[in-house]
């Protein structure tokens, strides 16, 4: 066969195969791009995104006071506060003022003016100081900064409601934890194949004495506060309980907690945690937040906590360019709060918890303080105002109005020390009307202290049961 011939017949069996693999393309035996089936029908149009879809209307969860809502006849107010001072049980050191919170108008007074012991109500000026300044969106990180390869530094950012374990996202005691900020560290030093390190622990921010010298070392002994520390776990506390014994070292006690977290990742650390300040050049290897200081606000507020009081001042102290000192606290907090207009002329601070002696406020004061808490014309200040504990429902007023006509409506911060008793907040009458009250009696008589206590949430509720239109 010639050359020719072969080629013919090649040719052919090429065209013979190649009509073969086409036929069978066409009818999907083979992969290819022939086809005998039915076309793919066109596809549906893309749909439009959920998002794209305009949201329903916002309902309100409970209906506004009426601006129009009958304020109550200043005659009758007076004669529940008249009736109130003269309770013997009192004692004789009684000051009150009722005001309408639209208007400020005075509705009832007694010794309005003079000066008395606040007690824990005076925390209410450092919640309007620290909303102002440093503000409500605020938060303290705690933070682990490596130096070269070897040492470790944990920086503390005024967080001493750390978790020793993970942090949680809904608490704001404990949203911050020590375990998510060693799994960090962990995570960093294994990309450098390292397991051990050397600690130093940065608790520079705060200066001066750690307990304001007017506090009775009996009041720290009983857990009523800890010594205030640029970080702490469970605001230093050593059980679980409200008052519980706290650290001598809050922020020491908080670094060995970080000690055991490194161990259980893995990384070993090395020798004594000394204290030294992080250096600048150091880089930042993990960090973990606190809660919003609207809402760190509202637990001292609710929970009625000095330490986190002592803290946040502290902190108003920084962001006015003052040292982190009790002193220098008072001092911008004062001046904070003055800022917002009220007159303090006549106060002193002695603390800002009001569990140290020697603080002075007048009742027009502290109702200045918390009209403006309430105001919506201050709508960075809203936080304090409905961070005050409820009565009949939450925090120190959470046992309280059980049985009376404040239940409900009444929000206020209460104060007690032994012979004095102050509460001070805001009432919703019975005509939907809202009116701030302060009451103040620095000379209970012994022994009375709790009855007294009783005196004044009834006088509450009667403002709340109040239908007493002018």
């Amino acid at each position: 066969m010639g050359w020719g011939t072969r080629t013919g017949v090649a040719v052919g069996v090429v065209l013979a195969l190649t009509g073969g693999y086409l036929v069978a393309d066409a009818n999907d035996v083979v992969p290819g791009l022939l086809t005998t089936a039915p076309a793919w029908p066109e596809p549906n149009p893309f749909p439009d995104a959920p998002g794209a879809v305009a949201a329903p209307a916002l309902e309100t969860g409970l209906p506004a006071l009426a601006g129009a809502a009958p304020v109550p006849d200043a005659g009758a107010v007076q004669g529940l506060v008249d009736a109130l001072v003269a309770d013997a049980r009192l004692g004789p050191r009684v000051g009150v003022l009722v005001t309408d919170a639209t208007t400020g108008d005075v509705l009832g007074a007694s010794a309005e003016s003079t000066g008395h012991v606040p007690a824990s109500t005076l925390k209410t000026l450092t919640a309007a100081a620290a909303l102002t300044s440093p503000g409500g969106s605020t938060t303290l990180p705690t933070r682990a900064v490596l130096e070269g390869q070897e040492t470790l530094y944990l920086v503390g950012g005024g967080d001493m409601m750390l978790a020793a374990g993970a942090g949680d996202p809904t608490a704001v005691n404990g949203r911050a934890g020590l375990a998510d900020l060693a799994a960090q560290v962990a995570g960093e030093l294994r990309l450098t194949g390292r397991t051990t390190i050397s600690l130093r622990l940065d608790d520079t921010l705060f200066t001066g004495t750690a307990v304001a010298p007017t506090v009775d070392p009996l009041s720290v002994r009983n857990g009523y506060v800890a010594p205030v520390a640029a970080l702490a776990v469970n605001i230093a506390r050593l059980t679980d309980e409200e008052y519980a014994p706290r650290a001598e070292d809050p922020a020491k006690a908080a670094a060995d907690v970080f000690v055991a977290a490194l161990a259980e990742q893995g990384i070993t650390v090395e020798g004594d945690v000394a204290r030294a300040p992080a250096p600048d050049e150091g880089r930042t290897v993990g960090e973990v937040e606190s809660a919003p200081l609207s809402e760190v606000v509202a637990y001292l507020l609710q929970h009625s906590d000095n330490t986190i009081t002592e803290v946040v001042g502290r902190l108003v102290a920084l962001d006015a360019g003052l040292p982190g000192s009790a002193d220098a606290a008072t001092q911008a907090v004062r001046a904070s709060v003055e800022g917002l207009g009220v007159a303090l002329s006549g106060a002193s601070l002695a603390d800002l918890s009001g569990l140290g002696d020697g603080s002075v406020v007048t009742p027009a004061q502290l109702d200045e303080v918390v009209g403006l808490l309430a105001d919506p014309a201050h709508p960075q200040l809203r936080p304090g105002a409905i961070g005050l504990p409820v009565a009949g429902l939450s925090g120190t007023l959470g046992e309280r109005y059980l049985a009376n006509a404040g239940r409900g409506v009444v929000r206020a911060k209460t104060g007690s020390l032994p012979n004095i008793t102050s509460l001070a907040g805001t009432v919703v009458t019975a005509d939907d009307r809202l009116l701030v009250f302060s009451l103040m009696a620095d000379a209970v008589p012994d022994g009375g202290t709790y009855g007294a206590r009783i005196i004044f949430d009834d006088f509450v509720a009667s403002l709340a049961g109040c239908g007493c239109a002018a």
